[in-house]
């Protein structure tokens, strides 16, 4: 089962360099004026390069019901993000991970829905996992799972038949720039990592 959500965790705001400029309350961060923060991104293929898509649970604060990437998160105050990647994919998927990558290490993004605006320094990670595992999401956070093969992600999302969120909708071109395989993809250099979480890289 997922673990018990923590109602004490804590987000590492940062400046534009991605400079640690302390800690906020997850539960209160994001509003209309969401200061930056960091956060991550994630994409879990399985053994086939199959990705798993999630639609995040439609009493999520922003953009709820909508389908994304197999899940994101926000690292802990001084955790690693290879580690809080591992410990979101626990808490909100029961998913444990073979290989954890990251492979865009600049990324940034901006998106509001309904006045609440989501604000991050997010490097993209790339997971594996050896054999398909059976899934136990969080109802909190996911409503439905689907593993898709990626060309067809691709296909779908570029001809419409699948929106996604505007975060995962940035990322796919992005990706896609590193190779048409996901096990081709090299990983990103750490140094363009943000500032706040590189020496825990």
């Amino acid at each position: 089962m997922p673990q018990q959500r923590r109602s004490d965790e804590r987000v590492v705001l940062v400046d534009e360099a991605g400079r640690s400029l302390g800690t906020a309350d997850k539960a209160t961060v994001h509003g209309a004026d969401t200061p930056l923060h960091l956060g991550f991104s994630c994409y879990v293929f399985d053994e086939r390069g199959a990705l798993l898509l999630t639609r995040r649970a439609d009493g999520k604060a922003t953009f709820g019901g909508v389908w994304t990437n197999s899940f994101c998160g926000h690292p802990a105050p001084a955790e690693a993000l290879a580690d809080a990647v591992r410990r979101r994919a626990g808490d909100e998927l029961g998913l444990a991970l073979s290989v954890v990558d990251v492979v865009l290490p600049a990324f940034r993004y901006r998106a509001e829905m309904s006045g609440i605006v989501e604000n991050e320094l997010c490097p993209v990670v790339l997971a594996r996992v050896a054999v398909r595992p059976l899934l136990d999401p969080d109802p909190a956070e996911v409503s439905a799972c689907e593993w898709v093969d990626w060309h067809d992600v691709l296909a779908d999302v570029s001809a419409g038949r699948r929106t996604v969120s505007p975060w995962c909708a940035e990322q796919l071109p992005l990706l896609t720039a590193l190779g048409a395989d996901p096990a081709s993809w090299a990983s990103g250099d750490r140094d363009l990592l943000p500032a706040a979480i590189r020496p825990l890289a």
